[in-house]
Order: C-alpha cells, then structure tokens, then sequence
C-alpha cells in the first residue's frame, strides 16, 4: 500500500474533538502515512483550548505550518499531496474556499487541491444552514470538494462520545484513502 501525504487543517468551528480524533487515529495508523502537515487557523487555537483545555494541540508529530506561511509546501501545486481534510470547516472557510478567495495557508491549499485535481474533503460544522452555507457547499462541490457534514451515525450502538465522534472521522479518513476498518450498516442488522 501507498503511503499517503495528507494535509490536516482545523479551523475556528466549533468540533475541536473530531479535529483531536483524526489525528490521533493518524497517529495509531502511521505506518499509511508518509507525511501529514497540518495547520491551524488562530481562531482554531481558542476554540480547542475552550473545548479540549486540557489537550495540547501541538502535542501530535506530525508538521505544523502557520496560518499565514504561503512558502509551505502545500501552498504549492508543485507539492503532491493526496488529500487534505478540513476538520471541522467553518462557514466562513468554506465560503472562502467556494468562491476562490484565498487569504491564507488553509485557503490557499484548498485552492491547490481543487485546482490540481486531488482530495479535498470539506467537514462542515454548523446548524442549521442558510441559503448562503448551501449555495457555497454546491460551489465547492462543483468545483470538486468533498463536502463532509459532521453528522454522526448511530447503527455502531457507540458507546461513548469518542465511538460517536469516530463514526464521522473514520469515514473522512476512509475518503482520504486510509484503511480503517469500521462497521458498517450491514454488519449491524
């Protein structure tokens, strides 16, 4: 199997727990990846320490980038990368995203990953959504982003917060191109 070089970007939407979630299953399924940079937007920053207070962001090995450092690597098309994964998305992201605004590291890399063809999966953190979330979801959609709502399933009978969140993260991982097992419905009826 290929290993992957994925980019991981948190924004400031609330959902710090599945952004903590991915990387630590990254983490326990490292032998899939070759590379993961990852980026947090400042806002990000404030909402895990309110979430997650006594969780380090910083804590997973992976290669962290600023915000505002457009001489990364994954702010290039010249850089191949196999997926990159928002988690979670704000609105406000993905409005920058949908209509080509590129105003930093996650936008810009976003913008690369469209434009060159590869995996970019969008996991959206709001509710309810108005007709503007909608209409970008579809441009972003159209422009050939993966949009991934952070809408758990239930069929698993998870038993705790983490089994539930895992059912949105292992998926989104799963679409990047990681194999991970995990039940699906057929195994439960």
């Amino acid at each position: 199997m290929k290993k992957l070089k994925l980019i991981i970007a948190v924004t400031g939407a609330s959902g710090s727990i599945y952004a903590n979630e991915l990387l630590k299953t990254l983490v326990i399924n490292s032998k899939q990846v070759e590379q993961v940079d990852i980026v947090f937007s400042e806002e990000a920053l404030g909402v895990w320490k309110l979430e997650l207070p006594s969780i380090d962001p910083m804590l997973f090995p992976f290669n962290y980038y600023k915000r505002n450092d457009f001489y990364a690597p994954c702010a290039s098309g010249s850089n191949t990368y196999n997926a990159m994964i928002i988690c979670p998305c704000s609105m406000g992201t993905l409005g920058r995203i949908a209509n080509g605004i590129s105003n930093d590291l996650i936008t810009r890399t976003a913008d690369v990953m469209l434009k060159e063809r590869q995996t970019l999966i969008l996991v959206a953190r709001e509710a309810p959504y108005n007709s503007i979330h909608l209409q970008n979801m579809m441009n972003a959609n159209q422009a050939g982003a993966i949009i991934f709502p952070a809408t758990p399933s239930f069929y698993s009978l998870p038993s705790s917060i983490e089994e539930v969140i895992k059912t949105v993260t292992d998926r989104v991982l799963i679409k990047a191109g990681l194999d991970i097992k995990i039940k699906s419905w057929n195994n439960n009826l």
